[in-house]
């Protein structure tokens, strides 16, 4: 099964990119989006082929976040969000239950400027991370996308001047430690170590083309999965967005 995960920053932006044949083409059998920036019905709506189902989720404010699920494989069952009201008002959220797997898209919150937003982000880390054990307790889970913190230094081109900058600070870093101490499994680093592989680069100063950037787009999932895992990979030739795909297979 291959996996894929991108925050298109703006499905309908993406699409006018070209994402769309990048989305025929890819051969996967979930396509996970972040950052969607549309109602539920433009999601559903936006041209996809035949024979895929749409899974959206949408903020209450309009043209922001959003995540959504695509796939021709029918779940067992679908939930949106948290289950937490104050965790659910900004569309972060969609999971999937299949019968050997949950299936989760995710968008973390940016803990902005002066990490401005670092409190509430803390307390979603948690409720997140909880959310991730309960369903555990049933299944295996795998859960994916933009996660807004690069874990390690090796997870972003400058480290010593990102330090307390917002998805490099000390207690991102250490929500996402938390992630891996409870047995979730960090897909991409199975395969792949060392710098200067990232999936999201600032338009800035041409950071992209001079590849500085950040990692900060994830694969994760349960220990029980890992012996079904065979690939995981950054995309960063695919363009229309900021953000690259990544994927993941799993037999």
């Amino acid at each position: 099964m291959k996996f894929i995960s991108w925050n298109v920053n703006g499905i309908r932006a993406a699409v006018k990119k070209g994402a769309m044949s990048y989305f025929e083409d890819c051969g996967a059998d979930f396509i996970c989006l972040q950052e969607t920036k549309a109602t539920c019905e433009i999601v559903e709506q936006i041209g996809w082929p035949d024979g895929l189902r749409v899974y959206a989720n949408e903020a209450e404010k309009k043209g922001y976040s959003g995540t959504a699920i695509i796939t021709p494989h029918e779940p067992l069952a679908v939930s949106y969000g948290l289950g937490i009201e104050e965790h659910d008002k900004e569309g972060r959220v969609v999971t999937l239950e299949y019968g050997d797997f949950h299936l989760v898209t995710v968008y973390t919150p940016n803990s902005q400027n002066e990490l401005k937003r670092l409190p509430y982000r803390q307390e979603w880390n948690a409720a997140f991370l909880a959310k991730m054990k309960e369903l555990e307790a049933s299944k295996p889970v795998v859960f994916c996308g933009d996660l807004n913190v690069a874990h390690t230094e090796d997870d972003l081109a400058n480290p010593k001047t990102n330090r307390k900058n917002a998805g490099f600070s000390d207690e991102e870093r250490a929500d996402f430690d938390s992630i891996v101490e409870a047995g979730f499994v960090d897909t991409f680093r199975e395969f792949t170590q060392g710098k200067g592989h990232y999936s999201w680069w600032s338009f800035r100063a041409n950071a992209r083309a001079r590849n500085v950037g950040w990692r900060i787009d994830y694969f994760v999932i349960s220990e029980a999965l890992r012996a079904r895992l065979k690939g995981a990979a950054i995309h960063a030739d695919i363009l229309g967005s900021d953000h690259c795909p990544v994927s993941m297979e799993l037999d």
